[in-house]
Order: structure tokens, then C-alpha cells, then sequence
């Protein structure tokens, strides 16, 4: 069994072993994708093969869309050459559900997969050509939120950036400049419509995106790059468009596991290509099955009937309540607080965590309990039942090799939105009282705890990567455990705690202080005391 175009079609081991096979014509799709392109996607990974592939895939498989897609990858060419091409474009989509079935599908709707790249005159001709073309309605992007960026951490505009803006769309190197290079095209084209769409998984996303591209419209007009009718094209909504979205479905790095089940199947050359740019990807993608894609209907030059496959579309204001929702109440809190007492217990898989019984009460108490009261509503989809599902069937789904130290990563970055956004709303509010949270005060003194790179045994592990980690453990790297100077640990601390641009607010003008320093005091006072404190404020 061999993942390619002739395998699928005559050997019936695919079959026999449970594979679902695309159900159309995938020639003749094809052949229509090439010729009237509709929808192209840059950003290859996992997330594309999981989600948006398989959008297209169901469309096709009903008979809403006689076209798939064109994937575009722009910032490691290998993932075409080395993956995507030798297997003629197919992946496998392996679903890895919570009652412990596994659901393989093959994928077939990626009509053509295209490299950005300005030095190859092939590729990017190819690429000109599709968006000159009337039929193309749309782009979709997963690329991470610092794609969008222009400047480096400092706010220095990155070299291939100011070079872009100085040379214009003829070569760029940069890749949103090269993007922008490919809607200047469809502008000297007759200025026809597109949806730019970034199903990144960032707030405002579409905000990014927009502008990103506006910054390189104005430059090139300005150096006398483009005419001025660029900007005005770029900004006009009837013409170019850059609608939010909020994106959410966990596709980890593909499993040892699921490698094993399909080599049991038979299947052949399973082997990961890692890239000369440290790329790891598989023939496979593992994935969970609840997926979430909510979209600003703001398409100038219409679009697929996606909302027949589960896409949810709707107004600009409700893209931003879902956002909020998923972000400051139903999921990002609880994985955050999974994150931090996971590594102060050492765990290395959030399933496992949900059999702490501890734990799982320390979740369900921030979500239902202390977030729902102040959830952002959209509307669209119920905040509770959101939160059923995260922590009945997405989190403790066992096959999901997700772990707290990889959702710790740059916490520091996180707490102001994930918490603060329900402090600030408990201050706000006549009919609530901030002294009533009782739990999310626990995860911030956590953190307090995790910042010593202690676990609950005295044995030192390693924070995971944070910009502002070695800041953060500056006010803690004098604390013992062990220690019962409460006024001591008081005067070293009290400066991280009212620091807002962590908090989102200052923790001590809301209130908060004591008890996050009564459980921190806690959580430091021997081994096993972290363990004490959960199972003493959790139940």
C-alpha cells in the first residue's frame, strides 16, 4: 500500500483495511482546479492537511464543489518537494477520537501544490497565472501569527522587508511581500476580487493580515513600485477582503502510535521527512475530531458553500465573541491551568491529567463555576456546551499526545488574557464579587510555584520556553521551599503580581494579592505541598 494516485485506485488493501477513499472523480477535479482555480491556501502543515483539506474533501465527496484546492508553501519548499509531490498530493488524515476508534482517512483535494518562491520563474509564473485568473474567490493562510509579522522582536523592520519595500513586487524575498506581489498581479489583471483569509489561530487575525499587505501596498506606492490605484484597490472591501476568523481543532506533531497503526495496515514509506529547516512531516496527519471554524462572511468574489461542511459564517462583532469565549473562558484557562500544575506534578500528556481527580475539579471550577458567569456569548455557539466538549472529550482524549509542557510555553504571555479578562469583568460587574474567584488565584500563585523549576518533589525540571521567563524568576529565584517568612516572600513577589502587562491587571489594586500569596505560601511550604494545597482547594 502506497500512498499515491495508482495505489488507491487498484490495490484493495486500502479498502479491506478501512481506509475511506476519495469518491470522486479525482482526475477530472483536477483538471477543473488547474484550469478555474477557486481556492488557494498558503501554509502546508498539519493544520491544512487536517482542517482545511478536509473541508474541501467533504465538499467534493457531496457534490457541492467540483473543485479542490491549491496549497502554497512559502517558508519551507521541502514540504512540497520531499512530501506533497512524491505522494502525488494525497495524505492520510488519521482521526483520533476520545471513545478510542480511529478514523483514516485518505485525502485527495488538493488539485496542485505550488511553491512561493520568486527565484524559481516556474513556480511563481505558475502562481501569477492562478491569481490573474476570474475564478479564484479565495486565500486561506495558516502560517502562525508571527508570519504576519514585518519587524523582529525589537520592532526593527526585517531586512528582507525594507528590501522588498525599496525593490518592489517584481522578486521579493520576504513572504508576505511575495504574497502581495501575487495580488499586485490580480490588481494589473483588471483589479478583480478576493477574499484574503487567516484562519491563524490569533485574535483579529484578519486585522494582521490587512495590514501586513496595506504596509507593502503603501511602500511600493510611495517608492514608485506600484500606481496609486494599488492602495485604493487593497483597501476597498468590495475588492480585496480580509475577514476574521477564529479557528480551533488540535493537530499535535504526527505519533509514533498512529505511525505503528499504519504500518500494521501495511502501509509503506510512513518514514518522517525532517527538512534542512527542521521541519518534521509525514505522509500522515493525526488529529482530534471536534473542529471549530468560525468566518466574517465578507467574500467580494463569493466563495465555496463551506457552511454546509460545518463552517460557521457570520458578522465581524460574533467572529470576536467566539474568539473571546474560547480564549478568556471555555479552553485557553483550563489548558493553561493543566499546564502549569502538569509540570509542578510531572506530567507529560494532558490526557493523563484528566484523570487526576484534583485537577479535573481545578478545571471545571474555573470554566463553570468562575469563567461562564462572565462569558462572552456569541451566540453562534453555546459557551456551556463548548465547555462539555473540551472537558469531557477533547482533553482527556488519550490519543492526543498533547502535554503541559509544550501548552506552557511563553505563559507569560497568556495570563492577561486568559484570566485577567474575567477579573477585570468580575470588577466591572455590579452583581459579582472578585473576591469570590477562588481558583483562578490558584493558578497564579501556580505559577508563582512553577517559576522556582521545582516539581512537587523538590526535583528540578525545565520551565518551558518564555520571553519573559528569566524576568519573571528573578522575583522568585531567592525562595526556598520550605519558607515561612510570608512578609519576606510578600516584598519579593508583590512586584510581579501588580505588573499588568502580565496580569492584564494589577492583582493587587484588584484585590487578589493576599490570597494569591496565602496559596503560594502553600504551595511552597515542602515537597507534596503542591499536591496539598490542589486537593485541599478543590474539593
Amino acid at each position: 500500500m502506497k500512498l499515491c494516485d495508482n495505489s488507491i485506485k487498484t490495490d484493495n488493501s486500502w479498502k479491506e483495511k478501512g481506509y475511506a477513499l476519495p469518491t470522486f472523480d479525482r482526475e477530472k477535479m483536477i483538471k477543473e482546479t488547474v484550469a478555474n482555480p477557486e481556492w488557494v491556501h498558503f501554509g502546508a502543515g498539519n493544520i491544512f492537511r487536517a482542517f482545511q483539506a478536509n473541508l474541501s474533501q467533504r465538499m467534493l465527496a457531496e457534490g457541492l464543489n467540483d473543485k479542490g484546492l491549491t496549497v502554497v508553501e512559502g517558508f519551507d519548499y521541502e514540504i512540497i518537494e520531499k512530501m506533497y509531490r512524491p505522494h502525488d498530493n494525497l495524505s492520510i488524515l488519521v482521526t483520533l477520537k476520545a471513545d478510542g476508534s480511529v478514523e483514516k482517512n485518505v485525502i485527495g483535494s488538493i488539485a496542485e501544490s505550488c511553491i512561493l518562491d520568486s527565484n524559481d520563474d516556474k513556480e511563481f509564473e505558475r502562481l501569477k497565472e492562478i491569481f490573474r485568473a476570474d475564478s479564484l474567490k479565495m486565500c486561506t493562510f495558516t502560517i502562525t501569527e508571527k508570519g504576519y509579522s514585518l519587524v523582529n522582536p525589537a520592532g526593527e523592520i526585517l531586512p528582507a522587508v525594507a528590501d522588498d519595500f525599496v525593490n518592489g513586487p517584481e522578486r521579493p524575498q520576504s513572504y508576505i511581500g511575495k504574497v502581495v506581489a501575487l495580488l499586485h498581479e490580480r490588481y494589473v489583471a483588471g483589479a478583480k476580487a478576493i477574499a484574503m483569509v487567516s484562519t491563524d489561530n490569533c485574535s483579529h487575525n484578519g486585522d494582521k493580515l490587512h495590514d501586513a499587505v496595506s504596509s507593502f501596498a503603501k511602500k511600493w506606492v510611495e517608492n514608485g513600485k506600484a500606481d496609486a490605484g494599488f492602495v485604493s484597490y487593497i483597501e476597498d472591501e468590495s475588492k480585496v477582503s480580509f475577514p476574521w476568523s477564529m479557528i480551533d481543532k488540535i493537530t499535535p506533531r504526527p505519533d509514533d502510535s498512529v505511525n505503528a497503526i499504519l504500518a500494521g495496515d501495511g502501509v509503506e514509506e510512513l518514514e518522517a521527512v525532517v527538512t534542512s529547516k527542521k521541519t518534521w512531516v509525514a505522509p500522515f496527519v493525526n488529529a482530534e475530531e471536534s473542529e471549530y471554524l468560525v468566518i466574517e462572511d465578507k467574500f467580494p468574489n463569493g466563495r465555496p458553500a463551506l457552511e454546509k461542511v460545518g463552517v460557521i459564517f457570520t458578522d465581524k462583532e460574533t467572529v470576536d465573541k467566539v474568539e473571546r469565549m474560547k480564549v478568556c473562558t471555555c479552553l485557553n484557562p483550563l489548558h493553561t491551568a493543566l499546564a502549569v500544575y502538569g509540570c509542578l506534578l510531572g506530567y507529560d500528556k494532558i490526557s493523563e491529567e484528566m484523570k487526576d481527580e484534583d485537577l479535573v475539579s481545578l478545571v471545571k471550577t474555573i470554566g463553570y463555576v468562575e469563567g461562564l458567569p462572565v462569558v462572552t456569548d456569541p451566540g453562534v455557539i453555546s459557551p456551556k456546551e463548548f465547555i462539555d466538549t473540551v472537558v469531557n472529550v477533547r482533553i482527556p482524549n488519550k490519543f492526543m499526545p498533547d502535554t503541559p509542557q509544550r501548552i506552557a510555553c511563553d505563559t507569560s504571555q497568556k495570563l492577561g488574557i486568559r484570566f485577567g479578562e474575567t477579573i477585570k469583568a468580575y470588577l466591572a460587574s455590579d452583581k459579582l464579587n472578585v473576591s469570590d474567584l477562588k481558583l483562578i488565584p490558584l493558578v497564579h500563585a501556580g505559577w508563582l510555584r512553577y517559576l522556582m523549576g521545582l516539581d512537587d518533589k523538590g526535583n528540578k525540571f525545565e520551565p518551558s520556553p518564555d520571553p519573559m521567563l528569566e524576568k519573571a524568576q528573578g522575583f522568585v529565584k531567592d525562595i526556598k521551599l520550605g519558607e515561612s517568612d510570608a512578609d519576606k516572600v510578600k516584598e519579593l513577589v508583590m512586584p510581579l503580581l501588580k505588573d499588568a502587562s502580565i496580569f492584564g491587571t494589577d492583582l493587587e489594586t484588584a484585590g487578589l494579592t493576599d490570597k494569591i500569596l496565602g496559596y503560594f505560601m502553600e504551595l511552597i511550604s515542602g515537597t507534596d505541598a503542591v499536591r496539598n494545597t490542589l486537593h485541599k482547594y478543590c474539593n
